[in-house]
């Protein structure tokens, strides 16, 4: 899922209010969430930019609250979803889930898990338009609370990308669903190697639905504000009328789809290099050397556990990739098979060495009885995630 005040105008505003009143009277989350309340709408404001508005269970169980109320309300039209600072929302609050699993929390991070993958699965689900205004850094869970919407508007400040693999994870919150659903075998390279798309890439693959220059994003909140909009056509015609998309520039990696399905096609991690090394060998192609050096610094495990989670995401639906996804991750913070999600998030995020030690060290060293082990349940005892019935429980110090 890789990733304090607001500004005086919004507190002043009579349209904005904290959203904890209408959940939980703890003043410790009085801030993590803000919104915009409009005749017909709600604008909903992520509000943690001192890190880059990461994802924790708090906001989870606020974001969950709030879009299943305004989902029965007959007066809402339509919800708007954005961040405060220069980032839409960089993924789930790693750090947090790092601290709670070495304090032996475990089940503070299954909430976690839970409680995210629900509200992105809810909004999958929604029955009214939600926009989110991707004005920034959307990266791992940012991106899962905002592709799986109806709309989603990129900008020139849009930066995504899928980080997991670095820090010893899995491509989660839905990205198995659609990553695999890009064109060609984009979706592959983006999460083996975490390269990052800007918002006229994520408008030319699909990944946006919009695409405009951040200057418009004003005009556009304003006549938000006072749009009637029941009706997703009415949303649509509303947001052709500022699309304006640019192509790629001539460095994009879509510029090289014929390249990444030559190699990223393959069924193995060891193909997919083997192929790579022929190509720089032979061309000495800088794209070719680059990715071949992302992926020899990636932790083993988790390229095998990564392509395999694409290609079944592939013939899967969202609810069943979600199921999936969710066991693979309690794999990951339980340690039964590695430590590398530990490891990841302490040598890149914590200590900042940038120097993990994954294990197992190589690809010839994952077996296969370890990536299917990584799809399997922790144990017989321990419930699946399901999507059908979900008890949101109050906002704790989990995550």
């Amino acid at each position: 899922m890789l990733g304090t005040s607001f500004n005086k105008h919004f507190r002043s505003s009579t349209f904005t209010r904290s959203l904890c009143s209408a959940v939980n009277s703890s003043s410790n989350y009085d801030n993590l969430v803000l919104v915009e309340e409009r005749a017909s709408s709600r604008t909903v404001i992520l509000n943690r930019p001192h890190v880059l508005n990461a994802l924790n269970t708090p906001m989870g169980i606020l974001l969950n609250k709030l879009y299943e109320s305004w989902e029965r309300d007959p007066t809402v039209d339509f919800v708007v979803i954005k961040g405060n600072g220069r980032a839409f929302c960089s993924g789930g609050d790693v750090v947090k889930l790092y601290q709670l699993q070495n304090e032996g929390r475990v089940e503070e991070c299954k909430e976690c898990f839970r409680t995210l993958y629900s509200f992105m699965y809810h909004l999958a689900t929604y029955l009214k338009p939600n926009v989110a205004i991707l004005d920034g850094i959307t990266m791992g869970g940012g991106a899962g609370i905002s592709v799986h919407g109806s709309y989603r508007v990129a900008t020139e400040n849009t930066v995504f990308c899928v980080p997991e693999v670095l820090i010893g994870f899995h491509p989660d919150a839905g990205a198995s669903y659609y990553l695999s659903r890009l064109p060609g075998y984009l979706g592959e390279y983006l999460a083996l190697t975490a390269d990052m798309l800007v918002g006229e890439e994520m408008f030319a693959c699909g990944l946006a639905t919009h695409y405009s220059p951040s200057r418009k994003l004003q005009a556009i909140e304003k006549q938000l504000s006072t749009l009637a909009a029941k009706d997703f056509s009415v949303m649509e015609t509303f947001l052709a009328r500022f699309n304006d998309p640019r192509s790629p520039n001539s460095s994009s990696v879509l510029h090289r789809m014929e390249m990444i399905n030559k190699c990223f096609g393959h069924d193995t991690v060891e193909e997919i290099i083997n192929v790579l090394e022929g190509e720089a060998a032979r061309s000495k192609d800088k794209w070719c050397i680059s990715t071949l050096k992302k992926l020899r610094s990636a932790p083993p495990l988790s390229l095998k556990v990564a392509l395999r989670s694409i290609r079944k995401g592939r013939f899967q639906t969202l609810e069943q990739c979600f199921a999936r996804e969710y066991r693979m991750s309690l794999q990951a913070i339980t340690k039964q098979i590695s430590n590398d999600f530990s490891e990841g998030v302490r040598a890149r995020l914590v200590d900042k060495c940038f120097s993990p030690k994954w294990d197992p060290s190589s690809l010839e060293k994952v077996s296969e009885d370890m990536v299917d082990a990584y799809f399997s349940p922790i144990n017989a005892y321990e419930p699946e995630l399901d999507l059908s019935v979900v008890n949101f429980p109050e906002a704790s110090q989990a995550c």
